[in-house]
């Protein structure tokens, strides 16, 4: 069974992450995209995450790179308004979908970096950015979807009688995410109609299931799984052991940062540092972006099975560290689905 036989079956959406490119040795980038490429549609991933900040490379770049190199992978590019226009997104993902006849999905983003934000001159409040992508979404969505020319007068963006060609198929219709863990971040998937994306705590934490926001909840998550515990474990303290410079980048980011996201998985590290199997150890060492569930196939299916039951139905995993490791994430999905709750 493929992960994207996982989603038909269940309704589950899964991305994997694409790597941070840019950080590779001169050269390398391209080999590297490549491979996590292949690794996620041979796991039969529905698409793949394609980072955007100052020290990526350019994600639509990127995002051609991976169509041309797939048969059907889609990107699911992260756009963040202060680097174009909302009418420049629109015509990438018609231009995408005319000249290769493939889907481009949007994961939209109102933070990130703060201090990527100051140095492009952008001072906007935590709240008033997600306010913002509202715009910023409504006119691309529009766009894509509305035959006739589109008028929008906004707080921040307008634009008179303007027409999208190529028109885009129907069927090539992006999905849209949010990334937000605040209020501000989930009102503005409610107002969309967005898949709401979080970094989750660990199931337990939760004590009934969550509302459903926008189009439904999602999620970013690590997976190490293997046959037994102690074997998930020995490679998971060999891939991300303790490293005290990665430490205080993490707890400078954290003080620098207005995301609520990262000082929830924060304070949340120091709440569940023993815990098996969410382990935030890579977070914390600035290693990883969000948590990851370790632990033998069984036990992280169960974790997977409860954060469905809580009603996350979409999974963007973190970045594959070879197409062995998918080939083990692809079995923790198995058995969740084996566990029978997901019928």
């Amino acid at each position: 069974m493929s992960a994207l036989q996982l989603g038909e079956r269940t309704g589950l959406r899964i991305y994997t992450t694409g790597p941070l490119a840019a950080q590779a040795p001169a050269g390398s980038a391209l080999q590297r995209v490549r491979d996590t490429c292949r690794w996620s549609e041979d796991a039969g991933c529905e698409g793949m995450l394609v980072f955007s900040d100052n020290r990526q490379l350019d994600p639509w770049l990127v995002a051609q790179a991976v169509i041309e190199w797939t048969r059907g992978l889609v990107p699911l590019v992260a756009i963040q308004p202060v680097y174009m226009h909302p009418y420049a997104v629109a015509k990438m993902v018609s231009t995408l979908a005319s000249l290769y006849g493939r889907r481009v999905d949007l994961n939209m983003v109102a933070g990130g970096f703060k201090n990527d934000l100051t140095a492009l001159g952008d001072e906007t409040p935590h709240d008033d950015r997600y306010a913002r992508l509202i715009e910023y979404t409504t006119i691309i969505r529009r766009l894509l979807d509305e035959e006739a020319a589109v008028t929008f007068a906004g707080r921040y963006y307008t634009v008179s009688n303007l027409k999208l060609t190529p028109r885009l198929p129907p069927e090539l219709r992006p999905e849209i995410l949010v990334s937000g863990s605040s209020p501000a971040g989930v009102e503005a998937a409610r107002c969309l109609g967005a898949t709401a994306v979080e970094y989750p705590e660990p199931p337990e934490a939760y004590s009934a299931p969550r509302d459903v926001v926008g189009k439904g909840l999602g999620m970013r998550i690590g997976v190490i799984a293997r046959g037994a515990d102690e074997e998930a474990w020995s490679v998971a303290n060999a891939r991300y052991p303790e490293d005290r410079k990665g430490q205080l980048t993490r707890e400078l980011a954290t003080k620098v940062s207005d995301s609520q996201w990262h000082r929830q998985l924060s304070q949340t590290a120091a709440d569940v540092r023993d815990a098996s199997p969410y382990w935030l150890v890579p977070f914390e060492n600035y290693r990883a972006m969000s948590p990851y569930l370790v632990g033998s196939y069984e036990r992280v299916a169960e974790q997977v099975r409860r954060y469905i039951d809580l009603g996350y139905s979409t999974f963007i995993l973190d970045e594959p560290a070879s197409a062995e490791e998918m080939r083990h994430v692809e079995r923790a999905f198995e058995h969740a689905v084996a566990g029978g709750a997901l019928s």
